[in-house]
C-alpha cells in the first residue's frame, strides 16, 4: 500500500476563492478578526494584539462595560496587477475585534502603546476584582 500525503480541506481558502470570484462585486469588503492575547498581572490587565503594517492613528480603541473594542483600517498599496499573483493571503481593509475582559476595570485609565507591530493594551483592575488580605484578629 502506498503512501499518501494527507492535505486538509482549507475551507476559508475555498471561501475567500468564492468571495473574490469577479462575478461578486456587490459583497462588501471583508472584515479582519486580528488574534489577542489577554492576560493579567497583579494590578491590570494587558491585551496584546499584532497589527503589522497598520498606521496606529487608524486604531480606535474603546473600552465600556468591561468589553474592549479595537477596529480601524489598514490599506494595500501596490502596483502588482491582481492577475500576477500565484497566491494573495495578506488581507487589508476594515478589521475590528471585540473581547470581553475577564475582570472589572477602570477603562479611563487604559494606555495603549504600539512597538514592532504589537498593539499593547494596559487596563488597571478596579478596586473590587483586586485581591485583598484580610488579617484574623484572635479575641
Amino acid at each position: 500500500m502506498a503512501i499518501v500525503k494527507w492535505t486538509p480541506m482549507d475551507v476559508m481558502d475555498d471561501m475567500d476563492r468564492f468571495l473574490d470570484a469577479s462575478w461578486m462585486p456587490m459583497i462588501p469588503q471583508r472584515i479582519m478578526n486580528p488574534a489577542m492575547d489577554v492576560y493579567e498581572d497583579k494590578d491590570n490587565v494587558i491585551v496584546e494584539t499584532p497589527l503589522v503594517g497598520i498606521d496606529p492613528s487608524k486604531v480606535n480603541i474603546e473600552i465600556e462595560d468591561n468589553i474592549l473594542k479595537i477596529s480601524g483600517q489598514s490599506s494595500h498599496k501596490s502596483e502588482v496587477d491582481d492577475k500576477s499573483y500565484y497566491r494573495k493571503e495578506v488581507r487589508y481593509g476594515s478589521f475590528y475585534r471585540a473581547v470581553s475582559l475577564p475582570k472589572a476595570v477602570i477603562g479611563e485609565k487604559a494606555e495603549a502603546n504600539y512597538k514592532d507591530g504589537i498593539l499593547h493594551i494596559t487596563v488597571p483592575k478596579a478596586d473590587e476584582a483586586k485581591p485583598r488580605r484580610i488579617s484574623v484578629k484572635a479575641s
